[in-house]
Order: structure tokens, then sequence, then C-alpha cells
């Protein structure tokens, strides 16, 4: 093995040596007012890891004897990732500098969110099943850390339990489906494995499997079940991380595998893709109307939003890669916005369990936040001109030119019901009103910092989104 090839690893290098600074830096830090500085540290070393990303475009790399692979749309999604979880970040400060929350070390959740930063970079990358598997443990298992890091309060336990327990049973049963594919082709190599391929009722199995296991990293129905407790109970800053970062990451990767080692296996691919893309928009979206805590409410709207994103999966096609990696971008600058707020309200109120009636009369005490948070449903949910409306249009275009009429006109419907539960929200902030409103916040300079990236992003995206289309150019 040449051991230069980890040098050309250039993004993940570059997480992993800030991952180096932070441990030093986090080691010799003494307690006191330099640990005020330790925030301002880490979101300065984040843009390294987004220039390294974006610099790797353009070049098209096979390292390892062709397990790790990297081209222009890789680096570019690796760096739509650091820079989601640099706006995650920047909401974290006020968190973790909390009056309740002096027990934790900073450090400690930077570490974790690198370390799964970094599993995410080896899953978009991974042309072997062993390095895939890894990458997918590495970003796994540090969140269930992640999601228990509220190690004194209830909820964030009971949430971390049921997020390993439920990770680790997926994983278990993607590995088995794996096996079954080694078992019949001889090989671990997604190029090498799809000429072993024939469409036999083993590998159908196993591809029932593989599907069910990453199924539950995006929340597809019916591998949803964590999802709404997780979310509540988990800290809000983990709990965006969670809904925008890692499951961009899985569903690029799911798109990956299916056109380049299920291609042989199209026609069931789809077909089991059809009946979990209508079943996880039909029913999250139903649910979420129900929803009056804000965490679970945001929760079904993940498992909605994934089921959206499956047009573009399903197509198969560079059209639907486009249209999937657009979707991904629109989506974190819309969802960090949300759960951003969310954290504000919630954090200076000392409020654990946020619900709707707590937005009444948003406006009249807090008219920024409640601008801002109205701009992100809207998108959320669809409304031109909004970024969100544009990354909808693509993904049942790329659908429509598929051939999947009938999903896109059922994905149609269920857009008019999602707009009516965002719908609920703004009503709330702007036309109900409450006899002990949320008093006038103002948030620190990270999170407004968070909170005007998104905004940018929400409407340059939604009025720049001719221009934006232009990555289909890049080689997939």
């Amino acid at each position: 093995m040449n051991y230069l090839e980890f040098f050309s690893m250039l993004p993940e290098i570059s997480l992993l040596g800030i991952f180096v600074l932070i441990f030093i830096f986090d080691l010799i830090l003494p307690t006191g007012h330099a640990r005020h500085y330790f925030h301002s540290f880490v979101c300065l070393l984040m843009p390294i890891s987004i220039y390294t990303c974006l610099i790797s475009c353009g070049k098209e790399q096979t390292l390892f004897g062709g397990m790790y692979y990297s081209n222009s749309m890789i680096a570019f999604v690796k760096a739509i990732l650091a820079f989601g979880s640099t706006i995650v970040l920047l909401q974290s400060h006020s968190w973790l500098k909390h009056t309740s929350n002096t027990f934790y070390k900073q450090g400690e959740f930077y570490i974790l969110l690198l370390s799964t930063l970094v599993g995410m970079f080896f899953m978009i990358s991974a042309r072997h099943f062993l390095l895939f598997f890894i990458g997918m443990e590495l970003a796994s298992l540090p969140l269930a850390c992640l999601v228990a890091f509220d190690k004194y309060r209830h909820h964030s336990a009971e949430a971390g339990i049921k997020y390993i327990l439920s990770s680790m049973f997926a994983s278990a049963v993607m590995l088995y489906g794996i096996s079954f594919l080694y078992g019949t082709t001889g090989t671990l190599y997604f190029d090498d494995m799809v000429a072993g391929l024939n469409g036999s009722a083993m590998q159908i199995f196993a591809m029932v499997l593989f599907l069910a296991g990453l199924g539950f990293k995006i929340s597809l129905v019916p591998f949803h079940l964590w999802t709404a407790d997780s979310y509540q109970g988990a800290p809000t800053v983990v709990t965006a991380y969670l809904s925008v970062i890692s499951k961009g990451a899985a569903v690029y990767t799911l798109f990956v595998i299916l056109t380049k080692v299920f291609a042989p296996m199209t026609g069931e691919w789809q077909l089991m893709l059809y009946i979990m893309t209508v079943a996880s928009i039909t029913i999250a979206n139903l649910f979420a109307i129900k929803q009056r805590n804000l965490k679970r409410f945001m929760a079904f709207s993940s498992i909605s939003q994934a089921g959206y994103i499956m047009l573009a999966v399903i197509s198969g096609s560079l059209q639907g890669m486009t249209a999937l990696v657009f979707y991904v971008v629109v989506y974190i600058v819309a969802n960090l916005a949300v759960f951003g707020i969310i954290e504000v309200l919630g954090q200076d109120n000392d409020r654990i369990e946020l619900t709707r009636d707590h937005c009444k009369g948003l406006y009249k005490t807090n008219p920024k936040l409640s601008f801002l948070m109205t701009l992100a449903l809207f998108s959320l949910a669809g409304i031109p001109p909004f970024a969100g409306f544009f990354s909808k249009f693509f993904v049942f275009m790329s659908a429509f030119e598929a051939g999947f009429l009938v999903l896109v006109f059922i994905a149609l419907i269920n857009t008019v019901i999602s707009l009516y539960y965002y719908l609920l929200i703004v009503k709330a902030m702007y036309i109900e009103t409450s006899e002990t409103p949320i008093p006038t916040l103002k948030s620190d300079n990270f999170a407004r910092t968070s909170f005007v990236i998104c905004l940018i992003g929400i409407v340059f995206l939604g009025i720049c989104s001719i221009v934006y289309t232009n990555i289909d150019k890049l080689a997939f």
C-alpha cells in the first residue's frame, strides 16, 4: 500500500487536522475566560475544510486500489456538508455556554461532530462496501453520543438509547444484506459487483436489507419510528445536524450505490423506492398536522422532505443527481434556520418542550425571528420565489422525465397538505395572540451570523436557481 495516497484525500485530511488541533487546544486550554475564544477558533477552522473540498473540484482520483474515489461532484457535496456543519457550530455557541450547560466540555462536542463528518466523507467517496460500512459506523456512533449529550436530562438520555439501539439494528440488517451480495458476487468493489448481479432471489433479498438499513439513516417510512423521539429528546443543535447533514450524506450515498451497484436491478429498487416514497410523504404529512411540539413537528417534516428527495433518487439520472444536490443545499439553509430559531426561543426561556402555542404573538415581540421563520417555512413548503420552490420543482421534473407521472401527482397533492401545516406556525406567529408571549430576545453574534447565512441562502438560491442548474456540468 502506498501510504502517500492518504495525503491525496484533502477533505478528510483537513478535517483530521482540525480534529487534532481542537484536541490539543482543548487539552491545554485553561478554564476561565480563554474558553470563550474556543468557539471562534473552531468556526474559523471550518472554512478551511470547505476550501479544501472546493479546490478538489475538477480532480478525479482513485485511491487504495479503487476503494476510494473522488471527483468534482463528490468534492462539491463534501463542501456542502462542511458548510452546513459550520452553520450548526455557529448556532451551538450560546447553548454550549449556557449556565445550565457549564459541566460540558466544548471540545468533546466539536470532536464528536467532526468525527461524524469524517465518516460521512468516507461514505460519499467509498467505492467498496467495507469502506462504506466503516464510514457509516464512524458517522453513526458519535451521533448517538451527541443525541445523549444532555446527560443530566432524562429525555436526552432516552433519545440516545433509542437512537443507538435502532442504529445498531439497522447496521446489522445492512451488513447481513452486504454479506449476501459478497456471497453471490465474490467481491465488495462497486464496479466489480455489477457484473455478478443477475437479479436472483437472494440478491433481491440482499437489496431489500440494504435499503432497510440505509432507509433508517434517511428516516424513510417504515424505518422512521425512531425519528420523532430522538429529535425531541436530543439537544436542538444536534437535532438540526441530524436532520440535514446526516440525511444529506446518506441520500447521496444511496443514489450512488443504487445507480452504480444495483444498475442491473433498476426495476426492482425503483418499485421499492416508489412505495417508500409515497408512504413517507403521505404518512409524515398527516402526522405532522397533529404535532404541537415543535421538534416533533420538524421531525415529521424531515421525514416528508426525505420522501420528496427520493423523487430525485428514483429517477436514477444525471438530472436527478443535479436536483438531489440542489435540494440538499436548500434544505440545509431552510431547516437550519428553523432549528436555529427554535434553539434561541427554547434556550433563553428555559423551555425544553416548545409547542406551537409558544409561537402565538411572536411577531409582536420578535419580528425579525418571525420573519426569518416565515421565509424558512415558506421555502420548506415550496412557495415561490423562495429556493424551496425550485428544489421541489427540479426533483419533480427529474421523476416526471423518468416516467413516474403518478408519483409526481401524489407528491404534488401532498405539497398542498404540507403547506397547510407549515402555515399553522405562520398563523400562530402573526394572527393568534397569547396572554404570556415569548419576550423580546437577543441572540448572540454567532447565531445572528448563521441566520444571515440562512436568509441569504433561502433568497439568493431562489433568485439564482437558473444559474445554479449549471451544476449538472460537473462529472458524476
